[in-house]
């Protein structure tokens, strides 16, 4: 390992503690590198403002951190042991190819810095695929709304036939749910869309730092003003940032368990593309949906990264080093809701309905509760008219057809009302 910034004169740094210390930020870091090194290059562009760096020196360094940006790239250089984190490695090799000039890079930063805003660049962009990702499945789904509007599908309550729904109302349902997600993952996106380059360790530092420059140069909104909110900020921002991942896999999450009870054979409503499923190892005679059941799983791995992020934020104000481990909570939960949301808009626009199972799982007694509703309109008070369509129930069905029950079920955002032309000025409007 190259020679630590913060090793004191006289004091050797013990091996085992060393390795507790840095735990696995070389790994993790290999996740920010290419971010650490964009706000570097900004960095020593503020730099160079305000007299620290020639126009050469500044030059230099920009060329050797593109070298290295396009080294890490394609593998030919490694973060690994031999560094204590991403950020001392930059310094390292700025340090072997520039002498002094290198060793300036870290003027008026310290690592905290230097993670925080390399996140807070990674956190911008997963979330702006998130709110990409939400807005293909609204698509997909409302696409599959018009298409199938008039579908009839048992409704379940309780995990028990409710009444005649329609492939129609279910689509629409998963088509606002993912507008939703995409507007709340763009409004987290504006709000973590802050610039905390130059804050250093919470209390600024002694040097009229261009931050207004670095702010432009990264792309950022605005600029987060106060060095001490920048630290209250660091981990209440991921956690933002995994609650609006998690909006989309919490409705992924139903999604795939509606899908794992559909394509069972006890149901058989759904077939699914064979690429989605896979064979027993030892039960020759299944295919087991195994995407759609890790999908499920995905979930547990962002709601569980949220919360290892909340019990690390019960500190006073101020740095602490036990917020280096939020590192690992945003990537593992981005790293697992991100793939499984990328399978879902295809996996939507080719699962196939079995029709003929469908029609089938339609009994008499889910046309009961249109029963009970026309003798309320026709004056019965409800109270009466739902008793006597309870103990008609095993008739209710008689001169009904699924179509009929569909068409009668005017009120807004029912199957006889669905407003897709509302959903679709929202999703046009996220769009452009």
């Amino acid at each position: 390992m190259s020679d630590l910034l913060w090793q004191k004169p006289g004091v050797t740094v013990d091996a085992e503690i060393q390795r507790f210390l840095a735990g696995d930020d070389v790994l993790l870091d290999r996740e920010f590198f290419l971010h650490d090194i964009q706000a570097s290059t900004a960095h020593a562009e503020g730099l160079q403002h305000i007299g620290i760096l020639s126009a050469d020196e500044l030059a230099g360094l920009k060329r050797e951190l593109a070298a290295l940006a396009e080294d890490f790239s394609i593998g030919r250089f490694v973060l690994d042991e031999r560094y204590e984190d991403g950020h001392s490695a930059i310094e390292a090799r700025l340090t072997e190819r520039l002498g002094d000039a290198g060793r300036k890079i870290h003027t008026g930063r310290s690592r905290n810095d230097q993670i925080l805003v390399a996140t807070r660049l990674w956190l911008k962009e997963k979330l702006a695929r998130t709110a990409a990702l939400c807005r293909e499945v609204a698509k997909v789904a409302l696409e599959r709304a018009v298409a199938e509007q008039s579908l009839p599908l048992p409704g379940y309550t309780h995990i028990q036939r409710a009444v005649v729904s329609s492939a129609g109302m279910w689509w629409a349902g998963w088509t606002e749910a993912f507008i939703d997600n995409a507007i709340r993952a763009g409004d987290t996106l504006k709000l973590v869309d802050a610039n905390p380059l130059g804050t250093a360790a919470g209390y600024g530092v002694n040097l009229k730092l261009d931050r207004e420059h670095t702010t432009v140069a990264l792309g950022f909104e605005r600029m987060q003003i106060s060095p001490i909110y920048a630290q209250l900020s660091r981990g209440k921002f991921e956690m933002a940032a995994l609650e609006a991942l998690g909006a989309a896999t919490l409705d992924l999450r139903r999604i795939a368990w509606d899908l794992s009870l559909f394509t069972s054979a006890e149901f058989g409503f759904v077939a699914l593309p064979a690429q989605y499923t896979t064979g027993s190892s030892i039960m020759p005679n299944k295919r087991n949906p195994d995407v759609i059941e890790l999908m499920r799983a995905t979930h547990a791995s962002v709601a569980a990264a949220r919360t290892e992020i909340e019990q690390l934020l019960s500190l006073p104000s101020g740095y602490h080093r036990d917020l280096q481990a939020s590192k690992g909570a945003i990537f593992h939960g981005f790293s697992r809701g991100l793939p499984a949301l990328e399978l879902l808009p295809a996996l939507l626009a080719n699962l196939e309905w079995r029709e003929d199972r469908l029609r089938a799982a339609i009994d008499s007694g889910m046309y009961a509760t249109d029963v009970a509703v026309e003798a309320a309109v026709a004056g019965i008070p409800f109270r009466e008219a739902y008793k006597a369509a309870a103990a008609a129930a095993d008739t209710a069905g008689q001169g009904r057809t699924p179509e009929g029950s569909l068409d009668a079920r005017v009120s807004p955002g029912a199957a006889a009302d669905l407003r897709l032309d509302t959903l679709r000025r929202r999703l046009v409007a996220l769009e452009g």
